[in-house]
């Protein structure tokens, strides 16, 4: 009989709960665009408003503050464009890391072709920012920082309290991206005291296709999309009725369950790190050893090139990636390796393993056994760190 197969790849993208499909199911006989006034808009518009104070309550927000999406990165598109367009001419510098989702750094970039400054700030070792740092580059112009909470790939988690608390006394506004954060630590947007906070449903057992951005009343956006008035006229486009169900119905169950399962989840990633050091030699862990989400880890296997070994795990039945889903196709080493100081090869030689809701010990012990075959034989053979 085959086994079956592993998935150790959450941070890409997690199953859709079955609670949420089937209430997904249901919402598409609801038919009504969500702005008529008649009876059928009105059903469709409930839907919505439930959804919306479920998202809400995930993250200590209040419903009028959170705007539907397509996903995390049209929010933070929308946080970071929306602010710049919004904000005085003379204010045209942006603060952020070299460590962020590609989706703040790509943005960033063009606005740097648009003329404005944005200043890239460096991380330690582990991946953590000095908020120090952030106060040090503050200066007259600048009218946003936008700092991921949690990173994708290594999952060190940032100081987003501390930095928001210096932003505010200067009187900037702050963003962050809470894409990989929302479910695995607590958030609330106002103990943060954040403006701007963008999540996504898919990472939380939710539908693909779907995010919000929570957005501080008085906080002034220009819109991406020029059109209707939906979501308090900044994300015009008739809304993803059966998308916004089921993100809601996902932040309904992430709430009943997520203290429970982030203690069980960070056992079970403590016990395969040790498994892992103790049985392939040279192995090293990517990441601050603390300050850091339950359910990721990502190590180094000297010797090994991280796309062959994701391959040859693959063929093992085990999903693993060497990043970030977005960016695991371009052959690059990661670039929030590279700004941790590792160098080209060893940044090539790490694999991310994200565990799930429903990832077991016996799943863990299985792939332990794989990856000190698969590395073995690949260092035996002298072939690993050619590029598949």
């Amino acid at each position: 009989m085959l086994e079956k197969r592993i998935y150790l790849d959450h941070n890409a993208t997690t199953r859709l709960h079955p609670s949420v499909r089937d209430e997904m199911f249901l919402s598409m006989d609801v038919f009504g665009n969500p702005s008529s006034v008649h009876s059928y808009g009105q059903e469709a518009r409930r839907l919505v408003d439930l959804a919306r104070q479920r998202v809400a309550k995930l993250i200590g927000a209040t419903p009028d503050e959170i705007i539907f999406t397509s996903g995390g990165t049209e929010a933070c598109n929308l946080a970071i464009m929306g602010i710049a367009d919004a904000s005085d001419v003379r204010r045209r510098h942006i603060i952020t890391t070299s460590v962020e989702h590609q989706a703040v750094l790509n943005t960033c970039r063009f606005l740097e072709n648009r003329g404005f400054r944005i200043t890239y700030l460096s991380v330690d070792s582990n991946g953590l920012l000095d908020p120090s740092d952030v106060e040090r580059e503050i200066n007259e112009d600048s009218s946003l920082i936008t700092i991921m909470l949690a990173n994708n790939e290594v999952g060190t988690i940032q100081p987003v309290a501390e930095i928001a608390a210096i932003a505010k006394s200067k009187g900037i506004l702050v963003h962050t991206d809470a894409v990989q954060a929302v479910g695995k630590i607590p958030i609330n947007v106002k103990n943060l005291g954040i403006d701007l906070l963008s999540i996504s449903a898919h990472k939380v057992g939710g539908p693909k296709g779907i995010g919000a951005l929570s957005m501080r009343c008085g906080v002034r956006l220009t819109p991406l999309l020029k059109g209707g008035h939906q979501e308090h006229g900044l994300r015009a486009g008739t809304e993803n009725v059966p998308g916004i169900v089921g993100f809601g119905k996902a932040c309904d169950l992430t709430m009943a369950h997520q203290d429970e399962w982030r203690e069980t989840v960070r056992v079970l990633r403590d016990r395969f790190e040790r498994d892992v050091l103790n049985q392939i030699p040279g192995t090293q862990i990517n990441g601050h050893p603390t300050q850091r989400i339950p359910n990721t880890s990502n190590l180094s296997f000297p010797g090994v090139n991280g796309e062959y070994l994701t391959m040859n795990l693959d063929l093992a039945g085990v999903a693993v990636s060497t990043g970030a889903a977005c960016s695991s196709t371009d052959n690059e080493p990661s670039h929030v390796l590279l700004a941790m100081g590792k160098n080209a090869e060893e940044a090539r030689n790490s694999l991310r393993f994200s565990f799930g809701i429903d990832t077991t010990s016996e799943e863990m012990d299985r792939v332990v056994e794989h990856l000190r075959y698969i590395v073995g034989q690949l260092r035996r053979t002298g072939r690993s760190q050619e590029k598949p």
